[in-house]
């Protein structure tokens, strides 16, 4: 399926220098800020307190949002817990309040608007549980990257498998970078939204990379240089990158916009990582594979010549 067709190619690869020159001056800023500022990790992360509290009827979360911020705790999660009526919040440790005084501070807070309100559960999540989380996170990412090293270096070559990993991690840290820049908090949502990235860019590049291997083949394709057939790889798959691309991004805005705070770290950051992933996947993946020097050979086995039968 076409929405399009381009009958030119685009000499992307022109562009080589310029995009990945932008890419790395994107890839030190954040790194930058993610040193610099660092990233406001959540409560999962961080420790604190995780407060169930459930409503007779609908409960109002802006509502419950506002008298929960006005208690000047610090930055509070607050979001629906399986029915409209069960209500979970999260708040950060506080020096000199213990988990107990902190609970019945909020409750009294809630019971002013609604006496009916009812405690579920409390718990405190201590700071030993988030570095664990952290680990945990960190070795998910790896070995994420890792598969992805090995698919791509199985099934093409080594040289697409270091490309896509580089264009890759550049989408992963670009991400962190703007949670590190505007203090974004950090949650396990946001995690799982980064982990997500890191399968859909590949698979932008994997579409790209199996074009190219197409077109090394093609006897058409005999007579164009390396940089023409990556051109001519890109500009065909335009199409169905805009149908894809389009329709997971038309998805991604509507939970940003509609999905509420519990939604919207999880689609910020898929968000960031869709667009950036088009751009390192066709602007970033391919012309580092150029400039690691693949070539025809490496993309085809050379044929063996038969042994003539001996009469």
């Amino acid at each position: 399926m076409e929405l399009f067709r381009i009958k030119r190619d685009i000499p992307f690869m022109s562009y080589g220098r310029l995009t990945t020159t932008i890419s790395l001056v994107t890839f030190l800023l954040a790194v930058f800020f993610l040193f610099t500022k660092g990233l406001n990790f959540s409560v999962e992360f961080t420790g604190g307190t995780v407060m169930e509290v459930q409503y007779r009827q609908a409960a109002n979360l802006g509502d419950i949002r506002n008298r929960v911020d006005a208690l000047k705790f610090g930055e509070a999660t607050v979001q629906s817990l399986g029915t409209s009526r069960d209500v979970l919040i999260r708040l950060p440790s506080k020096q000199g309040i213990t988990s107990a005084q902190l609970s019945e501070r909020v409750m009294g807070a809630l019971k002013a608007a609604d006496p009916a309100v009812e405690l579920r559960k409390v718990e405190f999540v201590g700071p030993s549980v988030g570095e664990e989380l952290v680990t945990h996170g960190l070795t998910a990412v790896i070995i994420v990257c890792l598969g992805i090293m090995l698919y791509l270096a199985l099934r093409f070559e080594w040289r697409f498998a270091v490309s896509a990993i580089i264009a890759n991690m550049h989408d992963v840290v670009i991400i962190l970078g703007c949670f590190a820049f505007f203090q974004w908090e950090f949650s396990l949502t946001v995690l799982a939204g980064v982990l997500a990235v890191l399968g859909y860019s590949v698979n932008e590049s994997v579409v790209v990379f199996d074009r190219i291997r197409e077109n090394f083949r093609k006897a058409a394709m005999r007579n164009k240089s390396v940089s023409e057939i990556i051109d001519n790889a890109i500009t065909a798959t335009m199409s169905r990158t805009l149908i894809t691309h389009g329709c997971t991004e038309a998805m991604v805005l509507s939970m940003l916009v509609f999905g509420g705070p519990a939604l919207h770290g999880f689609a910020i950051a898929l968000t960031i990582g869709i667009v950036f992933g088009i751009y390192s996947s066709v602007l970033v993946a391919s012309p580092i594979a150029l400039w690691l020097g693949v070539v025809r050979e490496h993309m085809i086995k050379p044929q063996k010549p038969k042994d003539e039968a001996v009469v």
